[in-house]
């Protein structure tokens, strides 16, 4: 079957709104040539079929012909993106701001130098009240370029407090570069292996960091300088487990918005991953009351018209929604709770697949299979984990080595035990090959190479030996990134216990709260 995701003017019918639809006819109804009746019969056509079909739409569409059709499709694009432009230049800084350099090029090109200074003006408060400085850049250079053709003003040092302020800004954007710059490689460095595997692994990303990070970077006041240097912060932290200090700066990554309430509506998309990452600490430090607080939050604001006005925003801010709730049911140990959710989540992977990233797929994938593990639905664990491992994605090397390991206590669980000896060695030598074999890992392997010698009564004491060897490897910062994926202990005390994982982490969680509520005043 043809697949939406191969033809872009599909894509982008499909994203419409019906009040963006109506719009589009409006639009188009401004030209009544035979081009743009064509190009609206075509969009009839596209909006109605369910998945793209080349064949079908030119039997849809006899007044274009297959060599027409190309030329029309981009009419039609660019018609759609035009309509779109006008109903969404008000909700937009930067179309106004375009819009401003436009009005002033045109006034300038009438020889109205003053108007155009004016419209300048107007343009640089906009660009300096939310801290757009490339904006601000380009309205400074064309000042300057106007002073210095043509006599307009009698401000005494004019061309002092232009370059004074041109030098600033350009000394600004050269922070905001360097520091965006460490804060996606960073990023990126994570997407591709995860936390740290080893000490080495430490060494260079700190290495990096050091070296990559401005001196002043800490005494930079600008809006983006302090956002993408919380940013760097935040994942040089996370990806060396230091899950407190990864706590303070998505902290400080979200109050900066809070100091700045205009950029949210600016910059959604970086607020909305602050917050995801500020609840990703939380439940990185287990901090369940934090976790709850925040998603009570974050629920508020998803169903804004900021959010749900916004296709982008919308699917983003769900997702991550999603999956914050997923891991308060991972610390209150309340599994088949969170397996409700699960036909929504596969509702949402199917029609908006195509707008979700790999990783963030496979991060559903793994956190589903965690829930049907916690609940002892082995068998479902596993199919999860099937999606995640048959992907042979270069994406987060860590949940695939993790997804593979999982996938083995799961086939244990089953007593599949003939295809266990074999994906032993072969899960063995993946992990190896990724240097990702912690002496977690190691100590892992050892037991389920040797389960298969013990029965049920000989079992246990194997059990308690392990328990006790991995305890000892919990406060370990190196060995902290196989507990931040796998909850082993808990497997381990289920299985000395007879109850399912989450009924453990159950009794675990409401122990806490009721020692807890023993001690607060």
């Amino acid at each position: 079957m043809p697949s939406r995701s191969t033809d872009a003017l599909f894509q982008l019918i499909k994203s419409l709104e019906k009040s963006e639809k109506r719009n589009l006819k409006l639009f188009a109804g401004r030209n009544s040539g035979a081009e743009a009746l064509k190009s609206m019969q075509l969009f009839d056509a596209l909006d109605k079929l369910p998945e793209y079909d080349e064949k079908l739409l030119l039997k849809k569409v006899p007044s274009v012909s297959k060599q027409q059709l190309s030329n029309t499709k981009a009419l039609l694009y660019k018609q759609i993106l035009g309509s779109l432009r006008i109903i969404r230049e008000d909700m937009n800084v930067d179309m106004q701001l375009r819009e401003m350099m436009d009005s002033a090029r045109i006034l300038f090109n009438k020889g109205l130098y003053l108007q155009t200074l004016k419209v300048l003006d107007k343009m640089k408060e906009l660009a300096r009240n939310y801290h757009q400085l490339t904006y601000l850049q380009q309205a400074l250079f064309f000042e300057k370029k106007i002073e210095a053709l043509f006599i307009t003003r009698s401000i005494q040092n004019r061309a002092d407090e232009l370059t004074e302020e041109s030098n600033a800004i350009s000394e600004q954007i050269a922070n905001v570069n360097v520091l965006s710059n460490l804060a996606l490689q960073l990023y990126s460095w994570y997407i591709q292996n995860g936390h740290a595997r080893n000490e080495n692994d430490i060494k260079t990303v700190k290495l990096f960091f050091e070296k990559s990070l401005p001196k002043n970077a800490a005494e930079l006041k600008g809006f983006y300088e302090q956002q993408y240097y919380y940013q760097s912060y935040a994942w040089y932290a996370f990806i060396k487990l230091d899950f407190l200090l990864f706590y303070r700066y998505t902290q400080k990554w979200v109050d900066a918005f809070a100091a700045n309430p205009q950029m949210i509506p600016v910059e959604t998309t970086m607020y909305v991953k602050g917050v995801h990452n500020l609840m990703s600490a939380h439940f990185d430090l287990m901090n369940r009351d934090g976790l709850a607080v925040c998603i009570n939050q974050f629920k508020k604001f998803v169903q804004t018209p900021l959010v749900q006005g916004n296709n982008n925003n919308r699917i983003t801010g769900y997702v991550y929604l999603y999956t914050a709730v997923i891991n308060l049911h991972f610390l209150e140990g309340t599994f088949n709770r969170g397996l409700k959710m699960v036909p929504y989540l596969e509702e949402m992977l199917i029609a908006h697949g195509q707008y979700l990233d790999r990783h963030r797929v496979m991060v559903f994938y793994y956190k589903i299979a965690c829930l049907y593990f916690g609940s002892g639905d082995n068998k479902k664990t596993i199919d999860y984990l099937n999606r995640i491992i048959n992907q042979k994605d270069d994406l987060r090397t860590d949940l695939q080595c993790y997804s593979r390991l999982l996938h083995l206590i799961a086939h244990y669980e089953l007593g599949n035990f003939n295809l266990l000896e074999y994906l032993i060695k072969s899960v063995y030598r993946y992990m190896a090959k990724m240097e990702s074999l912690s002496k977690v890992e190691e100590a892992i392997f050892h037991f389920l190479r040797n389960a298969f010698k013990f029965n049920a009564k000989t079992i246990r004491p194997e059990f308690e030996k392990l328990l006790t060897k991995l305890k000892r490897y919990q406060h370990n910062r190196l060995e902290a990134r196989a507990f931040a994926y796998l909850d082993v202990i808990s497997w381990l005390e289920s299985k000395l216990y007879g109850i399912n994982v989450q009924d453990v982490i159950r009794k675990k969680y409401l122990r806490e709260t009721r020692s807890t509520k023993k001690i607060a005043p």
